[in-house]
């Protein structure tokens, strides 16, 4: 399995540029006409995707169309620095969008917030099956209404990877770390032992700092859409970022090759990653191969959530699509089938957010690269927690400047709370939106 910048979050500063073209609103132009669930589907549509995920699509494509005689299914990678500009332009147009669309987690709430006539409701296809999917992409793929607009695909778990070796040379049992306050105890202790740093991280992007952030159910933005960043739980978070870097164990990298360069010189223990990281590992790595292990993140409290999201993607269908029903039926064939999720994940390293898909069989088998370990199976038994938080059109906005403020405080020192405080004030300055009490 190969890594990708399609399973890779970008930084917050891409995310403002990509999303650029929302931010002059808009409302997708004319509502789209309700799904027919019924409908005999035929004619031709046409896909829009990058990466490994274009490639998955335009596999899966022939097998739906031997199922389905009389169609057609095109699907054209648009490569992904292109992506989001041609959404945002075809949104505001009310034109010049194809039948199906690909937009990432993080980016459907604000696409769903400016253009609220611009995607179709998928609702008579696949709302019946909501319990099925990893709650945290149902709840960030739906409008105010309830409405599901975008269809959640894989799923970025998040799971704390761990040098083995590194962790045996300083007696630290990898069980023993159930908080974070544990890790950073475990840290002071392996760096003691064997010199190397706890964690190599890119502090500048703030990655970090908001999967610590979800985990505690929290977003940038709470249910109204009132700024939270400065809440208790944000607080707290950062308040362990900034310990563990005054301790010096952490690592500041530059970007994913940092990160990546970082992992394979074994500069530090433990990685707090997504699951599509052992796909960078075993693919850029190999010669690591044993040397890796997998756990629960840390909890922030003995019996907190120990998992979060990284990452991730959907598939929506554009209120202007030519051929909606079809479009429809192949997203739902796609993405809501266990055979073809776990085909994804066999042939592009897509984890799915289809539940029900992580009960095969190909999740409970043991990796030689993780010495024996399920390390699927862990993935897949978090997937299901994983918190949902509230996105709106302004996360990109706010997770810019809330990158500044992680940087002021974890490597400039500056305190936590009065950092937080300064931004969320930052935030409603330039949104209008108000502070959470």
């Amino acid at each position: 399995m190969k890594i990708s910048k399609y399973l890779v979050p970008v930084t917050a500063l891409a995310a403002v540029a990509l999303l650029a073209g929302c931010a002059t609103g808009g409302t997708g132009g004319a509502a789209a006409p309700a799904l027919d669930p019924s409908a005999k589907v035929s004619g031709e549509i046409t896909v829009w995707s990058w990466d490994v995920a274009a490639t998955a699509l335009k596999r899966l494509s022939s097998e739906y169309e031997a199922a389905h005689p009389g169609t057609t299914i095109k699907v054209v990678d648009v490569g992904y620095d292109n992506a989001y500009d041609k959404l945002s332009v075809g949104f505001k147009a009310g034109s010049g969008l194809p039948d199906v669309v690909t937009i990432e987690t993080d980016r459907a709430p604000g696409y769903i917030t400016e253009f609220p006539t611009g995607l179709t409701d998928l609702g008579p296809i696949i709302g019946d099956q909501k319990a099925d999917f990893d709650p945290s992409k149902w709840s960030a793929a739906s409008d105010e209404a309830g409405k599901i607009l975008v269809a959640p695909w894989d799923s970025g778990t998040v799971g704390l990877f761990y040098r083995s070796d590194y962790l045996a040379e300083a007696n630290v049992d990898p069980a023993s770390l159930t908080t974070w306050d544990d890790l950073i105890t475990a840290g002071e202790k392996i760096k003691a032992e064997t010199g190397h740093t706890l964690m190599s991280i890119d502090v500048s992007t703030g990655a970090t700092f908001t999967m610590m952030l979800q985990q505690q159910g929290q977003g940038l933005f709470d249910a109204k859409g009132d700024i939270t960043v400065n809440s208790p739980e944000a607080v707290k978070a950062l308040t362990v970022l900034k310990e563990m870097n005054d301790k010096g164990l952490i690592k500041n990298v530059k970007g994913w090759d940092g990160r990546v360069t970082a992992t394979k010189d074994g500069d530090s223990a433990v990685h707090p990653e997504a699951v599509w990281w052992t796909g960078t590992l075993t693919g850029e790595m190999p010669e690591l191969s044993g040397k890796f292990a997998v756990a629960p993140l840390p909890g922030f409290t003995a019996d907190g959530v120990r998992t979060s999201n990284s990452g991730g993607s959907g598939l929506a269908v554009p209120a202007q699509a030519k051929n909606p029903n079809l479009a429809a039926s192949f997203v739902a064939w796609t993405l809501a089938d266990t055979a073809n999720q776990v085909s994804m994940m066999k042939n592009e390293g897509l984890f799915p957010s289809y539940l029900p898909a992580l009960q095969d069989d190909f999740f409970q088998q043991e990796d030689p690269y993780f010495s024996g370990q399920k390390v699927y199976s862990l993935f897949g038994e978090e997937t299901a927690n994983i918190p949902s938080i509230n996105y709106t059109s302004d996360n990109a906005k706010a997770q810019d400047m809330v990158a500044n403020a992680v940087v002021a405080s974890v490597i400039n020192g500056a305190d936590p709370k009065k950092t937080l405080d300064d931004v969320a004030n930052q935030i409603a300055n330039a949104t209008g939106r108000t502070i959470a009490e």
